[in-house]
């Protein structure tokens, strides 16, 4: 039995509200996309805009172009040793190929800087000329970047050199990652929708006060309250 109509009444025409909006918010209402994938894209842009660390790492490469390494790498298989084996190759380096292993020889100083090239292009949406480069997928060619890296840094700290093996995986993480987890997103600087970054930020607050309210006023209406 409700305690409090009006209170009760009051909730429930909150509650409904709350459902109609949320019903909103999950309806391509955005250009074909829902709220939450339009924000999530928004979001997405403007955190690229300030993550691009390619510039900061080919200052760290100063000194290591007459570095040499000698290493074997173990990949997954055959075809991707292979197509790992064409970015080495690329880089003014030796690359062996035996079964799903590379054996490669050469500057790392090279090694890095053409995958900071490619890492950069992608960056910069222009997967056509890394696929181009190398005759495949633009994303598999990250993919086998970030993979080779791997073994690449582990097989430099199993040879104790520890110096080149942080750069290597600096590379890997701020570069390769960045490179393909933002590909295809187009950049926007935050100061350029401050307006729809603050609204949905006081929406967001105010929608969960919403619903608070909704269930407080529900629950007082029936009459139950919270004892101290």
């Amino acid at each position: 039995m409700i305690a409090h109509p009006k209170k009760f009444f009051s909730g429930l025409g909150l509650m409904a509200g709350f459902i109609v909006v949320l019903i909103l918010i999950f309806s391509p209402i955005l250009q074909g996309r829902n709220c939450l994938e339009y924000l999530d894209s928004l979001y997405n842009s403007i955190s690229k805009g300030s993550a691009n660390y390619i510039p900061d790492l080919r200052q760290e490469l100063d000194g290591l172009t007459d570095v040499a390494v000698d290493v074997t790498l173990t990949m997954a298989n055959k075809l991707q040793a292979g197509q790992t084996a064409l970015l080495f190759e690329k880089s003014g380096v030796t690359a062996s190929v035996v079964e799903g292993k590379i054996t490669v020889y050469g500057s790392i100083g090279k090694i890095l800087a053409n995958c900071l090239d490619d890492a950069e292009r992608m960056y910069l949406n222009k997967g056509q000329a890394v696929n181009d480069k190398y005759g495949y997928s633009e994303k598999a060619v990250l993919f086998n970047w970030w993979n080779a890296f791997k073994a690449l840094d582990n097989g430099l700290k199993n040879q104790k050199r520890f110096k080149e093996a942080k750069i290597v995986a600096l590379v890997k993480k701020k570069a390769v990652e960045t490179a393909y987890n933002y590909y295809t997103i187009e950049p926007q600087q935050i100061s350029d929708r401050y307006g729809i970054i603050l609204l949905s930020l006081v929406f967001y607050v105010v929608y969960t006060i919403w619903y608070g309210f909704a269930i407080m006023f529900m629950f007082e209406g029936w009459g139950m309250k919270l004892e101290h």
